[in-house]
């Protein structure tokens, strides 16, 4: 009996966060023997990663034979932005139900995408869930150390620069490591309507009116919602000029929110004002696209403590928890 065709030039297409599709080549040979494919997934392993873990867990997919390109979607639970390996074997079902298998093909490597509109809708539909009530506010700001505001002082022209955004957050959000920006709070104390004197940042804070960021002149969006194995959540939003790169960037990967109404962070005109509302049971986390002067805002020592263990900074997501995930990859 002749051997079974090896796959070979394996490729890989139409990636998302939580679904591929394979196609490969294979000689005609002995095709129509061919009932199943054997594709074997893994993670791709780290120097950090711990190789006694999962051993026990089969990662062989047993398909049966389809016309290629075949779409991998459910058989594992894939994460988004995550490096996998893959090969693929042929295989023949026997009347005794063992299967005559070719040799792997060579192992292709990929990586799964991030979050798409759809999953961040998701996200975004269960964090108004808990968002509660809106409370009054007047002023963004944002806490850092004095040496911060110095170096800006003296290399950036005395305006803040967007960097971008770190790793903290759901693993597939799409902003995560690509968008620039500013990060900004804007929660107040229930009992003042004030800024908290606290801050996990620093303890130099500079301040600016809610209307020189957040204006009709501004799109807004959901960037992300998670938490760090605490009773609390964070939401990240982004503010972006219309028509800048950064506006431009969000419009393609996040959903937009309507600025005059929505359960996190409105901007709306009352008696010829801007009001300002802000959610308050979550942690907003604003991030600003576009660079901030400094002349346009207050730079002041806080009299609070310096809480560091409220920094978020490069934070991961807890995937246990059931408010804050999706049914797909962490």
């Amino acid at each position: 009996m002749e051997e079974l065709p090896v796959p070979r030039n394996i490729k890989i297409s139409n990636i998302t966060c939580d679904s591929f599709k394979i196609s490969w080549e294979m000689d005609s040979k002995s095709k129509d023997r061919i009932t199943h494919y054997f594709i074997d997934l893994n993670k791709k392993e780290n120097k950090n990663s711990n190789k006694f873990k999962h051993k026990d867990v089969p990662t062989k997919l047993v398909a049966k034979a389809v016309p290629l390109p075949m779409t991998v979607r459910g058989h594992w639970f894939l994460s988004p932005r995550t490096e996998y390996t893959v090969a693929v074997q042929t295989a023949s079902k026997q009347v005794d139900g063992d299967y005559v298998v070719s040799e792997w093909s060579e192992i292709i490597e990929f990586c799964t995408a991030d979050y798409s509109k759809v999953h961040l809708t998701q996200l975004l539909e269960k964090a108004e869930v808990i968002a509660g009530r809106m409370l009054k506010f007047s002023v963004f700001y944002r806490n850092q150390h004095k040496e911060y505001f110095d170096y800006i002082r003296e290399h950036h022209g005395n305006a803040m620069q967007p960097s971008v955004k770190d790793n903290s957050g759901s693993h597939g959000s799409p902003i995560s490591g690509k968008l620039e920006g500013i990060f900004f709070s804007c929660s107040t104390e229930f009992n003042t309507g004030k800024p908290p004197q606290d801050s996990p940042y620093g303890r130099y804070r500079f301040e600016i009116a809610a209307e020189k960021l957040f204006n009709p002149n501004t799109n807004l969006y959901f960037g992300d919602f998670y938490c760090m194995y605490t009773a609390y959540h964070y939401v990240i939003l982004v503010i972006a000029p219309v028509g800048s790169p950064g506006d431009e960037f969000c419009k393609q990967r996040l959903p937009q929110l309507n600025s005059q109404d929505n359960k996190f962070l409105t901007c709306r005109e009352e008696d010829g004002m801007l009001v300002y509302h802000h959610a308050q049971d979550v942690i907003l986390e604003v991030i600003y696209t576009d660079p901030v002067g400094l002349s346009l805002g207050t730079v002041a020592e806080i009299t609070g403590h310096q809480l560091m263990s409220l920094s978020t900074a490069n934070a991961k997501k807890d995937p246990s928890c059931k408010t804050c995930n999706i049914s797909v990859g962490r």
